[in-house]
C-alpha cells in the first residue's frame, strides 16, 4: 500500500505543479482538467493521512510514521531545503544556529562571501535580463522566472547557512558544519592530532577522508583514532579518520582545539 502511494505521489505532484505553474502565468485549463487534478490530490491526501493514522495506532511516532510514507532521500532534500529558508532568516535577524550555553563558535563563511555574493548578483541580473527577453511568453516566463528567483534564493541561503551554523567546540565534542548539509560531531578523545595545514587542492572521494572546503581550501587537519560516522545529503553513510576544514581564524580555533584536549578531565562524584 505505501509503495502504491510513493507512486501516485510520484504522479500527481509533478502534475499539480505545472497546473499551478499554468494558473500563474494565466493560462486558461479546461475544467475537467482542473477538477480531476485537484479530485487526484484530494484522495491522494486522504489515502497519505489513513494511512498515517493506522501507523500511528501501530504504535509509530509521528516522525516514525512519515519516514515509512515518503523516502528518506525525499525528506533529507525537504529539510535541506527548510534549512536555507530558515538561515535567511536567522541571518537578517543576526542570529545562529545551534550555539548552546558554553559554545565556542568559530566562523568560517568570510572566505567564500564575495564567490556567493558574485554568484547571486549574476543570477539576478540573468532573471532582469530573461524576464525582458520571454516578455511576449508568459506560460515559459513565469516557470523562469519561479526558477531563477529560487536560484537567487538558494545562493543566498547556502551562504547564510554557512554565516549562521559556525563551527562549535565544546566541553567534550567538536561540531563542523558546513552550509545546511553538513553537521558533524566528533568526540574530542577521538581526536589523534590536528594541525595547521593550509591545502588548496583536495583529491575527491578519497577513502576515509572528509574536506569540508571553504574557498577551495582547508587550514584544519584532524586526524582520529577511531572512525567517525559521516551522513551525506541523501543518507548515505561512510567512514573518515581524517578531517580537512577550515574557519576565518584556523589558528584559534587549532588553539582552542588543542587546550580543550589538553585540558584534564573532570574529578568522578564518589559514589557509595
Amino acid at each position: 500500500m505505501r509503495r502504491l502511494l510513493r507512486g501516485v505521489a510520484y504522479a500527481v505532484l509533478p502534475a499539480e505543479l505545472v497546473l499551478a505553474v499554468c494558473l500563474v502565468a494565466g493560462i486558461r485549463l479546461p475544467v475537467p482538467v482542473l477538477v480531476a487534478a485537484e479530485a487526484a490530490m484530494l484522495v491522494l491526501l486522504l489515502a497519505e493521512a489513513a494511512v498515517f493514522l493506522r501507523l500511528r495506532r501501530q504504535g509509530l511516532t509521528n516522525r516514525e510514521a512519515v519516514r515509512e510514507l515518503v523516502p528518506e532521500p525525499v525528506l533529507r532534500l525537504i529539510g535541506h531545503e527548510v534549512r536555507l529558508l530558515w538561515s535567511l532568516v536567522l541571518w537578517t535577524a543576526r542570529r545562529r544556529d545551534g550555539v548552546g550555553p558554553g559554545d565556542r563558535s568559530f566562523g568560517h563563511a568570510r572566505d567564500q562571501a564575495a564567490l556567493f555574493y558574485g554568484f547571486a548578483f549574476v543570477c539576478l541580473v540573468e532573471t532582469i535580463g530573461m524576464s525582458y527577453l520571454l516578455g511576449d511568453w508568459p506560460f515559459v516566463h513565469a516557470i523562469v522566472l519561479v526558477l531563477d528567483v529560487y536560484t537567487v534564493l538558494f545562493v543566498l541561503g547556502l551562504h547564510a547557512a554557512s554565516v549562521t551554523r559556525p563551527h562549535l567546540l565544546s566541553a567534550d565534542t567538536l561540531r563542523l558544519r558546513q552550509a545546511a548539509h553538513v553537521d558533524l560531531r566528533i568526540p574530542l578523545d577521538r581526536i589523534a592530532s590536528v594541525s595547521y595545514e593550509l591545502l588548496f587542492t583536495h583529491t575527491k572521494n578519497e577513502e576515509g577522508v572528509m574536506n569540508l572546503a571553504v574557498g577551495s581550501q582547508t587550514s584544519i587537519t584532524l586526524e582520529l583514532s577511531e572512525p567517525v560516522t559521516v551522513v551525506g545529503l541523501l543518507g548515505r553513510e561512510r567512514q573518515v579518520r581524517t578531517v580537512r576544514c577550515h574557519a576565518d581564524d584556523a589558528r584559534a580555533l587549532l588553539g582552542a582545539l588543542t587546550r580543550a584536549r589538553s585540558a584534564p578531565s573532570p574529578t568522578p562524584e564518589p559514589t557509595g
